[in-house]
């Protein structure tokens, strides 16, 4: 299968793309982003735009495809909604939309967040904003849309978050994290297991359209 790849500099992004790159059910990967991903591979091409939300000129490149994995996003940090809502809403409805256009049936899996708040009218905003994403997303016409929900992400073979705060996190408690997997395995995945569940939803479905943290897992382990 031939797959888009969205946010692919980020911290799920380096995971994801790695795991594609080393699927052999993974025939290409396109990826776009607004800057180059810093990666050669045979099977990767790029894209790099730099207003995502103008891909019109583009749509022969993002034509032919099976699957969309969007792991584009930021954190919500010190934004206000409106600015978070474009990132977040916005710009992932009108990827979704043009790519449904230009690839009929096709798979999109797009990367939330444990604690994702699917009423869409919680008190918090980041849980709001991305619940009211996934509706819209599950609700798209020509769009095979599936929701993953991660909640803590071991980074694996050498993937870095781009986010100082969560990197040096990461580097002061990763030593931890393979305990943590141990002890609470349905609460902690690694960017592999998230990658490779991407891959196996692609290529086969899933029963459930979204996947917590322990789907994930076991959705990665059946592949």
């Amino acid at each position: 299968m031939k797959v888009i790849l969205f946010g692919a500099t980020g911290m799920v992004g380096q995971g994801v793309l790695r795991e594609c790159l080393r699927d052999a059910a993974v025939e290409s990967v396109l990826v776009v982003g607004r800057t180059p991903v810093g990666v050669s591979h045979p099977k990767l091409s790029e894209v790099v735009r730099a207003d995502l939300m103008e891909l019109g000129e583009v749509e022969g490149e993002l034509s032919g495809y099976d699957a969309c994995f969007f792991c584009l996003g930021v954190s919500s940090v010190g934004m206000k909604e409106d600015a978070y809502r474009r990132i977040t809403y916005d710009l992932t409805l009108e990827v979704a939309r043009s790519l449904g256009r230009w690839n009929p049936g096709l798979t999109f899996c797009y990367v939330s967040g444990q604690g994702t708040d699917a009423s869409g009218r919680g008190r918090v905003m980041w849980a709001r904003v991305k619940g009211e994403t996934e509706n819209a997303l599950l609700a798209l016409d020509g769009v095979d849309a599936y929701m993953f929900r991660p909640g803590l992400i071991q980074p694996l073979h050498g993937v870095r978050s781009k986010t100082r705060l969560y990197q040096a996190i990461y580097s002061v408690t990763g030593f931890l994290l393979p305990v943590l997997r141990k002890l609470a395995p349905r609460r902690i995945t690694t960017t592999e297991q998230v990658g490779l569940a991407m891959i196996v939803v692609a290529r086969d479905g899933a029963a459930e359209r979204v996947l917590e943290t322990d789907g994930i897992n076991q959705t990665a382990a059946a592949g």
